[in-house]
């Protein structure tokens, strides 16, 4: 191997499984037209309302189907073939999409319309999200799994760092409708690459004698069972917990626009490159994780992940607060930099977190419940950061923006390890001895 490969992100996945090659590059251009309309759209609330709160809305209007219907799409994820369920939802995200181009060309200029397709987009990508992510561990072997979820932060991160960007230029120079068209084009990718997968029905429950239990009907009692499942899976839920660690208590997101505008200066322009910083530590960490490929003591790396993210956050903090108070807001350019990288080593410390939770989540869980536990892991997803403003920001009222993120950062910290304290083997979960349902 050479040091390139042991450096780099592995692309073994790219090569062995043509399925998943096309999955990663339909998904990868998709997400960045994706982010695209997520720019587009909030400037075309405001500029219809003149109103935040109203731009502040559309995340409500994305949230409630996410968290309401991702238990209910997992569950349907177990029942149905999982390539003609992505098949169908992303078929709509396109019509939504398309939709949305047509209300931009036509000038129909309505908040309302533009809340309910966003409302409807979430409610797809709630099926949609664990349909793709039951699919993925079906196409390679369980020791790529780091490696494949490394490739898919990439593009993911890139898309998230590059797409609000290219979708507010669109919006500025060729109109809304433009970057919904660009967007709806874009997403043609993704459904050719779940078109081309072969039939994906998730594998029966065995009973106790190995013979197929009969497959339960999609409603209540099917998720339930989902959640049965996992409360006597310790390390699973653990990836849950630990996360909503990270999340609930350390999230930055809310503090930035006060921050910008206060404490550092330059208002919008330091917003942007704060919120940049942690997608290009995520694209850093998943660029440089050829290491991170052959790691089998995967619980303990998680753990030391989300400890560098909350100290990420806490020196985040302590250079707010040294910038101390800004009016008129001036640019501090000195403090930007200083703030940025720490978000910057956040973002990368978040990223290997990530790839190393989803592995085990695909690896640990047998097929007959992995789509009820990626619907878990999409409410888990959707939910902290939104808590995670909520506790931050009444933080922020309390003891300023910079306090509030030294505070957040140490309590991750601190109830992470009271976690760990509490599931010890956590720490001790390697690839190498535990049940994998890929094998």
């Amino acid at each position: 191997m050479s040091a390139a490969s042991r450096i780099l992100v592995d692309t073994t996945p790219l090569k062995e499984s043509p399925a998943f090659a096309r999955l990663w590059w339909g998904l990868g251009v998709s997400n960045f037209g994706a982010q695209v309309t997520v720019m587009a759209v909030g400037l075309e609330v405001y500029d219809i309302t003149q109103s935040t709160f109203k731009v502040g809305l559309l995340g409500l209007a994305a949230l409630i189907p996410l968290v309401l219907l991702g238990l209910y799409g997992g569950a349907l994820v177990d029942v149905y073939d999982r390539r003609k369920v992505s098949l169908i939802t992303s078929s709509a995200l396109w019509v939504i999409t398309a939709t949305l181009a047509l209300q931009a060309w036509a000038g129909v200029r309505n908040e309302y319309v533009l809340y309910a397709l966003v409302a409807l987009q979430s409610a797809c990508f709630a099926v949609n999200n664990p349909a793709r992510q039951a699919i993925i561990p079906k196409l390679l072997r369980p020791e790529l799994m780091p490696a494949a979820n490394s490739l898919m932060g990439l593009t993911g991160n890139l898309a998230f760092s590059v797409g609000p960007l290219i979708g507010a230029l669109l919006v500025q120079f060729f109109g809304y409708a433009t970057a919904y068209t660009i967007d709806a084009a874009l997403y043609l990718a993704a459904l050719f690459a779940v078109f081309k997968l072969p039939p994906m029905r998730p594998e029966p429950e065995l009973d106790a004698d190995g013979n197929p239990k009969p497959r339960r009907r999609v409603g209540l009692r099917s998720v339930l069972d989902g959640f049965a499942y996992l409360k006597t899976q310790s390390d699973v839920r653990m990836t849950f917990l630990v996360d909503l660690c990270a999340m609930i208590f350390a999230s930055p997101k809310v503090l930035l626009p006060a921050i910008g505008m206060i404490a550092l200066g330059g208002g919008s322009t330091t917003v942007g490159l704060l919120t940049a910083g942690v997608a290009i530590g995520g694209i850093f960490a998943s660029a440089f994780s050829g290491g991170l490929t052959h790691v089998t003591k995967q619980g303990k790396v998680i753990a030391y992940a989300i400890t560098a993210w909350g100290l990420s956050i806490v020196a985040f903090g302590v250079i707010v607060v040294a910038a101390g108070q800004n009016t008129p807001s001036e640019p501090k350019w000195s403090y930007i930099i200083a703030a940025t990288i720490a978000l910057a080593l956040a973002g990368a410390s978040d990223q290997v977190s990530a790839i190393f939770r989803q592995t085990i989540l695909q690896t640990a869980t047998p097929d007959h419940m992995r789509g009820r536990l990626q619907g878990v892991f999409i409410v888990v997803v959707a939910g902290g950061p939104r808590l995670g403003e909520m506790w931050l920001g009444t933080e922020a009222t309390w003891w300023g923006e910079g306090n509030a993120a030294i505070i957040g950062g140490i309590t991750c910290i601190v109830a992470l390890w009271l976690l760990l304290a509490w599931q010890k083997n956590f720490l001790k979960y390697d690839s190498r001895t535990a049940v994998s349902y890929l094998r």
